[in-house]
Formats: structure tokens, sequence, C-alpha cells
């Protein structure tokens, strides 16, 4: 039996890659693609290229991709500047930084491609979106054979990298996913989701929590938190060090939380109505009962805040104002920018998951994350790819991705009109249009201050459409609203405690009409914007009294500790 030798191995393999011929073959012009297979798919979706346009780029091409072989012929190693290939393996070696070089050539003249189309934006963008995927897939960080960080780690380890890289590969292949952090490290109601509380009230589509006091008296109006179906709520617990939630309790409020049901086969006909009937507005009305309080700040996260909106502007048309204060975090009210996610939604695409689940069925967790992962490939999927498989480096535990990668599925009645009369036909914001729950809907009738936020690098909910929630929640144009812009992104800007100060965020006292406008009047501020939202709820939390002994009432009665049964249920 031959014996495997990786340096010998790899020896062989460089001498070919540095063999001019070889070489010639590799750095192949990538104008060969450019004017076929892709100007043939552009002419088979009834698009083209400005033929002036299109030979100034390959004329700027060969001018480019001349140099770059001038450079090779003379030995002299190009430059760059990419993350992806930081490493000084890249830069070392002749054949790693000429391929980075050419790679980088070819997927700039591609994308320069995609901006020369003549199409709507709507559908540049779909092209866009669909080229960057290709040319991320094709990085040569992505493969063994072109990647010289992980030959070095082949080699170092005589092979066990590749060992551990495929094992894990196969492990993931088995789970659906790939893997971003060490799973086995967290354990839910143990080292994430730990704020002490108690469930207190449960249907089939949630369970509440009421979370026990931090201090000894707190404010007399208690917070209700709404927070995204769409994975689990303990993104805003964690752990105690950056959990929204122990924030919030140590601050005297008596939080009470919204945990949805993971949806299984029982909830295939469940609607968008179901949602906000039976969960936000049921939730409502049991934490008024509890609290004995008729009115009560509430608090809405991303699609969470959707829910807990439509559901006030629901009650407000019958009559009830329950919200002494509205509390959103990176929400879309306002479908006009729906950001990197407007390239899935059409009516096409809408009207093809109708037919598929709209009638019943369900949206997979999994193809959400697939779905989300996508808009951040290099960051979510080939980074992995390259540190799991090719080098075979187990990932380090982080509580964050632990939350990312527990998704949840979505009844696909709820989803698809979710998605038509939210993405697709934009009705919330056009006072009326919507009838939810028997109630026509008009978010101008929630009659309650709005804390609103918008994360300035987010890419899901563009902080642009978060600030428009100003103008459609401003009753009789009174302008109570207050609009905060973190730093970072999603999920980053929104979990940012005080005692990390890090990053920062900006304040605009004054009204504007443009977020443009707002942002060149603001004020930018170092550290967390928690405390500007704590000073909010302070203000329209009532007056300080002892705090609850215990959770719940006579009626509401604890039925578990928290973080409760539901949370647990893995899609």
């Amino acid at each position: 039996m031959k014996t495997y030798d990786p340096q010998a191995m790899y020896s062989e393999w460089m001498s070919q890659i540095l063999n001019q011929k070889q070489w010639q073959e590799w750095m192949k012009p990538a104008m060969a693609l450019s004017d076929a297979p892709m100007t043939k798919a552009l002419t088979d979706l009834g698009l083209e290229i400005n033929p002036e346009i299109m030979k100034k780029l390959q004329q700027e091409y060969a001018l480019e991709f001349g140099k770059l072989w001038q450079d090779f012929l003379s030995s002299k190693i190009p430059e760059f500047h990419d993350k992806r290939f930081s490493s000084p393996d890249w830069h070392n070696q002749a054949a790693h930084a000429y391929s980075v070089s050419s790679y980088l050539l070819n997927g700039r003249f591609l994308m320069s491609m995609v901006e020369a189309v003549e199409a709507p934006e709507k559908v540049r963008q779909k092209i866009r979106f669909a080229v960057q995927q290709m040319v991320d897939a094709m990085s040569p960080a992505n493969f063994l054979v072109s990647n010289p960080e992980a030959q070095s780690k082949l080699i170092e380890s005589k092979g066990e990298s590749l060992v551990k890289g495929i094992s894990m590969m196969l492990a993931d292949m088995q789970k659906g996913r790939i893997s971003q952090t060490d799973e086995s490290a967290f354990q839910i109601g143990k080292n994430v989701a730990t704020t002490q509380g108690t469930i207190v009230f449960e249907n089939s589509l949630f369970q509440l929590i009421q979370y026990s006091p931090l201090t000894s008296s707190v404010h007399q109006r208690p917070l209700l938190m709404v927070p995204p179906c769409i994975n689990k709520f303990y993104i805003l617990d964690l752990q105690p060090e950056n959990s929204v939630v122990r924030y919030a309790v140590e601050q005297g409020h008596t939080v009470f939380l919204v945990s949805w049901a993971n949806p299984d086969a029982s909830m295939s006909n469940v609607t968008w109505d179901d949602y906000i009937e039976d969960g936000a507005i049921k939730a409502i009305h049991v934490v008024q009962e509890i609290s004995k309080q008729d009115q009560i700040n509430m608090f809405g996260f991303c699609v969470g805040g959707t829910i807990a909106s439509t559901a006030l502007a629901v009650l407000a048309d019958r009559g009830e104002h329950p919200a002494s204060s509205l509390t959103l975090l990176t929400t879309l009210l306002d479908f006009s920018d729906t950001g990197i996610l407007d390239v899935f939604i059409d009516e096409e695409q809408v009207s093809q998951r109708e037919k598929s689940i709209g009638g019943g069925g369900l949206l997979p967790g999994s193809d959400l994350a697939s779905t989300f992962s996508s808009l951040r490939a290099n960051d979510l999927v080939w980074a992995y790819v390259q540190k799991n498989y090719l080098k075979g480096e187990a990932p380090p535990p982080f509580d964050l991705l632990y939350w990312n990668a527990d998704s949840t599925n979505l009844p696909g009645p709820m989803f698809c009109w979710y998605l038509r009369n939210t993405y697709l036909e934009n009705g919330l914001k056009q006072a009326g249009t919507l009838t939810v729950a028997g109630s026509k809907v008009d978010l101008g009738k929630i009659n309650a201050p709005a804390f609103i936020y918008g994360s300035r690098e987010d890419h899901i909910v563009p902080w642009e459409a978060a600030f428009s929630s100003c103008d459609l929640l401003n009753v009789k144009g009174k302008n109570r609203n207050r609009f905060i812009l973190g730093a970072s992104g999603h999920i980053a800007g929104v979990v940012n405690p005080p005692a990390k100060k890090k990053r920062s965020y900006w304040t605009n006292p004054q009204v504007a009409v443009t977020p443009q406008a707002w942002l060149e009047g603001a004020t930018e501020h170092v550290g967390s914007w928690w405390p500007e939202w704590s000073g909010f709820l302070a203000d329209h939390g009532g007056k300080m009294v002892k705090a609850p002994s215990k959770a719940g009432n006579a009626l509401y009665q604890s039925i578990e500790s928290a973080p409760g049964r539901y949370v647990a249920v893995r899609a």
C-alpha cells in the first residue's frame, strides 16, 4: 500500500501550477465567460447591455489583465486587499497571489456587467444578487487545491486536518446545515435563556413568561415583549451580561415575554389573524389582568414589532388603547424599502409559495436559515466551509450563533399572508387597506409614543425603513416618537449592553422629514443605546410600587419555570 505523503503531493502540485503553460491555461481571461454564458443568459431574459459600454468594460478588463500578466512574467507579486485573503500565505506565494488577483479582477468585471444591464433597478438587483452569489462561491479560498492556508494545515497536521474536516462535513450533512459554533457548549435554561421567571399562561401559539423582579420596587405598568416568531425568543436573553430581558428587569420593570411555539403539522393551518388575535392580543389582555393595569409598555423586535403594532392597531379599531408606550427594534411597518430581501419578493415567487403552502403546510426553518445565510454568504457560509472542512478547525462556542442555528418553522398560511400583504403589497402603510382579525388596520390610530430603533448596517431592515415608522405612528401630528440609530447590524446592534462599552449610537431630538436630514443633525454617542431606552420606559412606566411577591394571579397560576417547554422544541 502506497504511503500518503502530503508534502510530496503539495510539492508536485506546486511545480505543475508554476509551469508557465499550465499558468497560461489557468489565467484565461474572463471575457470568454462574459461574451458567452453570461451574455446569453441576459439575452434569454430579454436584457442587454449597451454595446459601447460593453466594449469599454472589455477594454478596461484587457488592460488590467495585461498588466497582471506582465507582472507575472516579471515575477512581481501583485498587491490586493480583501479580508478573505489576509493571511501572508496568499501574498507570499506567487501562484496564490495571482490566483487571487485574477479572481478579484474577474469578479469586478462580472459585477460591472451587472451594473451596466439596461433594466429596472429591481431586476438589476436580482441579477446582482445571483452573480454575487456565484462570484463568492468561486473564491479560491473555498477549495483545498487553491487555498494555501488549508494546504499548510494539511501538511503540518500530516493529513489530520483533512480527516477532521471531512468528519465535520459529514456530521453537518446529517444536520442539514453548516455548524457555526460548538452547539454542545450551550443548553437552553442552563447557560442561555437563564433569567429567572415563570410561565403563567399558554395556548397552542405561545407561552407567556413573567420574569422575577430583581428590585424591591417596580414601575406600576409592566413591559410586554414580543420577539420575532422566526428563531427563538432568547436572542433577548442570551446570557446575563448581554440579556435585554435581564437589563429591563434590573431597571425596575415587571417584564412579560411571549415565547412562540415552534410550529409542527398541527399548526399547518394557522393564519396571520391567529398570531394577532390568539397571540399578541391574548398576551396583552393576560398581562393587563395579571398587573391590574389598563395600560402597559409594549415592545416588539423585528417581525415581533410588526405583530405587536398590528395588534395595537386592531385593538384601536375596537376602541381599546392598552399601550402607554411602544418600543420597536429593527422593525418594518413601511415595506417600501426591504433591502436585500427584496430579491426574494415578487409576484411570481409569492404565488409559488401560496400554491405550495398557502392553503396549509409549513415553511421549514431550514429554508429561512438558508435564505438569511445567503444574504451574507462570505461570512455565514464560506468562512465556515474554509475553517471547518478545509482546515479541520472546530468552531468555538458563541451564544449568538447557537441561537442563530436554532431555527423555527412557520405556518404556511401565516407566512404567505405576511409575504403578500406586507413585503409585496405594503398594506400596513395604507391606512384601512388591510383587515386583520375582523378589524381595519390603521397604524395611525395607535395612541402611544414610540421608541424606534434602527441599526446603521442592518441588511434585513434598512435603518431608513425603520425610521419611516416615525411618520406612520405619528398620532394626529403630535410627534411624540423618538428615533435612535445604533451602529452595527440587525442583531449585534440590538444586543449591545452598556457594560461592554462598545459601538456607538446617534440621537437627534429635532423632528426631521427624511432619514438623511435626521442623520445630518444627529449627535454620535459612544456606547450602548440601552440607557436611552431605559429612560423612555421609565417616563411611561407609571409610579414605583412594591415588586410582586409571586408571578401570575388566582386565574393565571404558575405552569412551569422559565424558559418553558416551547422554546426547547427544535425544528
